[in-house]
This record gives structure tokens, C-alpha cells and sequence, in this order.
């Protein structure tokens, strides 16, 4: 089996998305993705939309997010989905992490 089973919390190389906002994959199979994106305060996770499936769980912070025509402020330890297709970004109010899982996985994510 050539599937990574566990990740320990320095594993993944990050990337640097600009404005201060990064990424790491933190492990995938073809059916899931567990991302982990940092923001700095006022970092903005632009409003997009995606085939796959997103559920996100805050790590740390506080969040403005949009889901739709739905705009919630969250905080650590809450979670949202993105169902696929539909429109959603966030605003860090503060500096924060997410949590993102996407079935299918992001092949974007791994280039």
C-alpha cells in the first residue's frame, strides 16, 4: 500500500499563496484531501467555487465566511461545509488556521 496513513504536524511543505496566506497538504488519497491553510489577520481566502466537496474546521482563530448567500463570523473549534459548486471564501478577523477536507482530492493542490 503506497497511501501515506499518518502525518505528523510538521510533515508537508508549505506553500506560499501571497498575502501572507500558506498551504500544506497534509495527507490524500484519489477520494480525500486534508489541507491545512494559515492566514495572517486580514488574510482573505477569495470567494470561489470548486467541484469537490469542502468541509472546514477552524484550528485557530476567528473567520469571516461565506457559504453561498450565507456569511457567518467562526471561531475556534466550529466548522462549515462548502457543498460542491457553491461559491465561498473566508477573512481571518485574526490570525488563524483551517482545517480543509475535499473529497474528491485537489489534484491542483499537488502540482
Amino acid at each position: 500500500m503506497d497511501t501515506k496513513l499518518f502525518a505528523r504536524g510538521d510533515d508537508g511543505e508549505w506553500t506560499e499563496l501571497g498575502q501572507g496566506n500558506r498551504r500544506r497538504v497534509i495527507l490524500h488519497t484519489d477520494e480525500l484531501m486534508l489541507v491545512e491553510f494559515a492566514f495572517e489577520k486580514g488574510g482573505i481566502g477569495a470567494l470561489h467555487s470548486h467541484p469537490h466537496v469542502q468541509g472546514s474546521y477552524i484550528a485557530e482563530g476567528r473567520f469571516e465566511v461565506t457559504v453561498g448567500e450565507h456569511t457567518q463570523v467562526l471561531s475556534t473549534g466550529d466548522s462549515f461545509i462548502a457543498p460542491s459548486g457553491v461559491v465561498h471564501g473566508v477573512k481571518a478577523l485574526e490570525a488563524g488556521r483551517l482545517i480543509d477536507s475535499f473529497t474528491p482530492h485537489r489534484a491542483d493542490f499537488l502540482k
